[in-house]
């Protein structure tokens, strides 16, 4: 379960004030996978971020009964003087799992070989997105929140990718922006949608798949 109290969010934008989110207050439910849906620069990344804690609300608080990840794929998180292997032992040891596990997981999945053990600083932005989805696969959450992370890689790599994230979807919840209806009629069963900074809520995804067609025509 995650809830939003009185959630507000807006940015200065050329010394006017941009409200992205206006007042949520909201439920989402556990064991649902949920589509985030929403035009560009809607806020929905913005809104990730506020639920994984990497960015504040203006006003209010999210609260959750369970472990929530950081979004998916996002590299920022990571020191860029660091080696992947180090920030993974990091990480592992912030969210409590074994490090050598973890390491030894990562470093599988992600296939950049001896960048692995390089600084991030020297990563290409594919590579930084391979490590940040190998690490947020490695680690069990409650709710995962995913940003266009399965689009990551060649077509092989995605397909992998896919594939440990449905079978952590069948022990979590989740929260799923993306582009590709395929990937959401895949893997989520409701919808959000945020337009002018509110939320509309949609138990059927297909039906909000169709209001969020209707919002960008």
């Amino acid at each position: 379960m995650i809830e939003f109290r009185n959630i507000s969010k807006g940015f200065w934008v050329r010394g006017a004030y941009k409200p992205v989110i206006r007042n949520l207050n909201l439920t989402l439910p556990s064991g649902r996978s949920l589509a985030l849906l929403g035009r560009n620069g809607a806020g929905k990344s913005t809104l990730l971020n506020i639920v994984s804690g990497t960015m504040r609300p203006d006003t209010g608080e999210v609260l959750s009964d369970g472990s929530v990840s950081f979004t998916v794929g996002y590299a920022g998180s990571f020191h860029p003087e660091m080696t992947g292997a180090q920030n993974t032992r990091f990480l592992a040891r912030v969210y409590g799992v074994d490090t050598d596990e973890l390491c030894d997981f990562v470093e599988d999945f992600a296939e950049i070989g001896q960048h692995f053990h390089m600084p991030v600083r020297t990563y290409s932005s594919g590579m930084k997105s391979r490590l940040a989805f190998g690490v947020s696969m490695g680690i069990k959450f409650d709710t995962y929140l995913i940003d266009e992370a399965t689009a990551t890689g060649d077509a092989r790599f995605r397909r992998k990718s896919k594939d440990v994230f449905r079978a952590r979807m069948g022990e979590a919840s989740a929260v799923m922006v993306s582009h590709s209806m395929a990937d959401i009629r895949a893997f989520c069963d409701a919808g959000l949608i945020l337009h002018d900074g509110r939320i509309e809520v949609f138990d059927d995804v297909e039906q909000a798949i169709k209001r969020h067609q209707e919002l960008v025509a």
